[in-house]
């Protein structure tokens, strides 16, 4: 392990203020866990943005944080 690694590696607590997906999907007006349960039915982004009457680019900022953390992502996912 090289020592950028190890510096980063474990320097955030596991409670660190990345913001949750619920959190942020509250910001802009869509109940956060309709909007998980949503991510696995199928629809693509553009359908999504459809649903939640927001833009695409709201949608795949929101998917693109819920890939990037995955379910530590979810309030209470710790």
């Amino acid at each position: 392990m090289s020592e950028k690694e190890q510096i980063v590696q474990g320097s955030y607590p596991p409670w660190s203020r990345i913001p949750s997906v619920e959190e942020m999907a509250a910001e802009v007006g869509i109940d956060g866990a309709e909007f998980l349960h949503s991510l696995g039915s199928g629809l693509d982004l553009e359908q999504l943005a459809e649903k939640f009457d927001v833009s695409p680019k709201t949608i795949e900022h929101l998917y693109d944080h819920f890939m990037h953390y995955g379910v530590g992502s979810i309030m209470g996912g710790d």
